[in-house]
């Protein structure tokens, strides 16, 4: 059994309860009989590489409690594409401070910086333990039920599309059409997860356009046309990667980041719903408006899910725990035990690193609707357990009255 320090870091874009699964690494390490001391890096592995980390030991308790339920990275986060000339002075800080547990908490890209460093120490002859814990608002990451982060990421553009529809619905003399655009670079889930707040044909959201399925510019003005003629309005969800038919963005960004993924919304300075703005505008000459929200539905801490945050809490504590029984180059998972019809629960369980690194999970096709601008039923047993119940809202009788 190894004894020596541990050490974890937070990678990739924030969640709301991502602190919950640090919180989870810091308990759990402060107990542990082979961990001496937790350590911290200050925006991911660049914390190692630059030499400034931080002792969570000495954190007081009602301080790590608290990060449960505290928004966005509270080490810093980072998105640093590790070179070849890093992995030198990684293993050099690694041995400097005598780091025998490796755990980073993010997203695909993080469990391939894990899998790296483990490797490279390992082939040098210093061992040690490395185990992810998963965590994106995406939910895209290969071998999970769902991922922490997501349904809270999820209820909040739930939350977002009903109210929004609310006002859009009695808006409709003024706009008559809505956009509201979600994160997530190549899959649906989020844009999805709107339809959760939906029990009527009348309510929004009308349509959902997802990465999944190419952008079909003319059956989805057909589609406008004949929802604003039943409605008055037109409420529509789309995700920030929705691609045309010959694979360019919607959004016709072409700024790419680090890994060389294209950079949407904000960060490309050109977004999806902006384009659908413009293409409704002018086909029909509507009014209408446009939501691009960027990293609020990542951090919305007064929407987050108490399952959301007691399941990223118990990953952190079971990737520790995995390592300590000298289990590493894994992932923790979050496996649904339920089945349909029956009350929602879940185990942990795991899935190799290598088999995660740089992978991606797209919605499945029984998820989506078949003209591609909608879910299912099945979808919606999946994700309504993990939104939670959403609230019902008056409505008015709409009906002419008589002298």
């Amino acid at each position: 059994m190894l004894k020596g320090n541990a050490i974890v870091g937070q990678s990739g874009g924030p969640t709301a309860v991502i602190n919950a699964s640090l919180a989870g690494v810091i308990e759990t390490s402060i107990r542990s009989k082979t961990i001496d001391r937790i350590l911290g890096m200050r925006f991911g592995i660049e914390g190692v590489l630059n030499d400034f980390l931080l002792d969570l030991s000495s954190e007081s308790p009602p301080t790590v409690k608290g990060l449960r339920t505290t928004p966005s990275s509270a080490l810093g986060s980072s998105r640093l594409k590790l070179q070849d000339e890093h992995f030198e002075r990684i293993l050099r800080q690694l041995k400097r401070y005598n780091i025998r547990y490796f755990f980073m908490i993010g997203g695909n890209d993080t469990m391939d910086t894990i899998h790296r460093v483990v490797e490279y120490a390992c082939r040098h002859g210093y061992e040690m333990q490395g185990v992810g814990v998963c965590k994106t608002v995406d939910n895209d990451l290969f071998g999970v039920d769902h991922t922490p982060g997501f349904p809270s990421a999820a209820r909040y553009v739930a939350l977002s599309v009903l109210q929004g529809g609310l006002l859009a619905r009695d808006m409709q003399r003024v706009d008559q059409f809505t956009i509201f655009q979600t994160v997530g670079r190549s899959a649906g889930w989020l844009p999805a997860a709107a339809a959760c707040a939906k029990h009527a044909a009348a309510d929004p959201p009308h349509l959902i356009l997802m990465p999944e399925r190419p952008f079909q510019r003319d059956a989805f003005l057909d589609a406008v046309a004949d929802t604003q003629r039943k409605y008055g309005f037109v409420s529509i969800v789309c995700g920030e990667g929705i691609t045309n038919p010959d694979g360019t963005p919607v959004s016709a960004s072409e700024t790419k980041d680090a890994f060389h993924n294209v950079e949407f919304g904000a960060m490309g300075g050109t977004s999806a719903a902006m384009l659908l703005h413009r293409i409704i505008s002018d086909r029909f000459g509507w009014r209408g408006e446009f939501q691009v929200t960027e990293s609020l539905q990542m951090c919305g801490a007064d929407r987050a899910v108490k399952l959301d945050i007691d399941e990223a809490y118990g990953c952190g504590r079971e990737a520790v725990r995995l390592a300590e029984q000298g289990i590493g180059g894994v992932m923790v998972t979050i496996e649904r035990d339920s089945k349909h019809g029956e009350a929602y629960r879940s185990r942990y369980g795991t899935i190799p690193l290598r088999d995660v690194a740089n992978a991606a999970r797209p919605m499945p096709d029984k998820f989506i609707r078949r003209d591609g601008m909608f879910v299912t039923k099945a979808f919606l047993d999946y994700a309504q357990p993990l939104v939670g119940e959403l609230p019902t809202y008056a409505s008015l009788t709409i009906k002419r009255t008589k002298p």
